[in-house]
């Protein structure tokens, strides 16, 4: 990407073994993340560009002299942050605070749009996925590089459970996914909040019980009187603007959690004042998707939940550039990238 609106698809160096640590894996599943789309929307040019992509299923081609549980052949799912799995944060399930890891999609590691990928610190970051590369659940199996971990990251940090309502800020991918998690978790009432009827169908699909299509102040009034005026006790914010935050914090209950998971385009929290005062919870940040891997695999398998629905679009590596329009212009949730 070299700036707002401009992704080019470009030879780079090949992705190679550097650290004795580190696997080499060539990409057979990408795709494009709402993430992407803030550089997309408002990056100053850039002479160099910046490496795109951090969500991907691939095959491992070689490993370092020091990794230990991953082999070439192995299929595997990458989280979009890298970790050792053994640092103290790691060991409390937070990954992406890893103390020796970073993310994908950058210079120093490269970007998973791409024919192939370096991941450092593989014994700790690489899944390896029971199926065969063209299985049919691939789909959804990619959805566990980013979007249904970030999805349930956010029902957790809203203290999702069984009977609780629950409100879902954004039908994006992410939100779709956020619907699936609180279903899963066994969540009473879903309300999405959206106003995409291809994306209110697939919410309704997924579990969502009541659509909130208003904004703002009408949005808020809507979700108390579909929650008997109290607001809903855990709500997921899956956007990131002020806008969206602010109608989050404002419809969760006295008492309630809102877990934000959506990239904060803000410096500052609204609402703290009532959120203060009725004691509202506020958690989030990016999910460390490797802690849930060993959970939700298995649903995945099992096809308990389908969380690659969210795919409408499959295009190759020279269709990234018009993928990234697509779902600028909400022409798509989420773009697959097949190789």
């Amino acid at each position: 990407m070299y700036g707002a609106g401009d992704v080019r698809m470009e030879t780079v160096p090949d992705a190679r073994i550097i650290e004795p640590t580190d696997a080499l894996v060539a990409v057979t599943r990408a795709c494009i993340c709402g993430s992407d789309l803030w550089p997309y929307k408002t990056m100053e040019h850039s002479e160099t560009g910046r490496l795109m992509g951090h969500e991907f299923v691939g095959v491992v081609e070689a490993v370092g002299a020091d990794v230990r549980s991953i082999k070439p052949g192995d299929l595997v799912v990458a989280p979009f942050a890298f970790s050792d799995g053994t640092c103290v944060f790691c060991l409390e399930g937070l990954h992406t605070s890893c103390i020796h890891g970073g993310f994908f999609g950058s210079d120093e590691v490269g970007g998973a749009q791409a024919e192939a990928v370096r991941v450092p610190l593989a014994d700790g970051t690489l899944v390896v996925l029971p199926v065969g590369k063209d299985d049919a659940l691939m789909p959804s199996l990619l959805t566990l590089s980013d979007v249904m971990g970030t999805g349930h990251h956010a029902a957790v940090d809203a203290k999702v459970g069984p009977g609780k309502s629950v409100a879902v800020v954004g039908d994006g991918a992410v939100g779709l996914c956020g619907v699936i998690a609180a279903r899963r978790l066994g969540a009473g009432q879903i309300i999405l909040l959206g106003r995409h009827p291809d994306r209110i169908a697939l919410a309704r699909s997924f579990g969502a019980t009541d659509i909130v299509t208003e904004r703002g102040d009408e949005a808020v009034e809507r979700v108390r009187e579909l929650t008997h005026g109290f607001g809903a006790h855990s709500v997921l914010e899956c956007v990131g603007l002020k806008q969206s935050t602010l109608t989050a914090l404002s419809i969760a209950r006295p008492g309630g959690a809102v877990g934000r998971v959506g990239v904060p385009q803000d410096d500052s929290i609204p609402a703290s004042q009532p959120t203060f005062y009725d004691n509202i919870t506020i958690a989030g940040g990016p999910a460390p998707v490797r802690a849930y891997v060993g959970e939700l695999l298995p649903d995945v398998l099992e096809g308990k939940i389908e969380p690659g629905r969210v795919f409408d679009r499959v295009t190759n590596l020279d269709g990234v550039p018009d993928g990234y329009r697509a779902m600028n212009e909400r022409k798509s949730i989420k773009v697959v990238i097949k190789l």
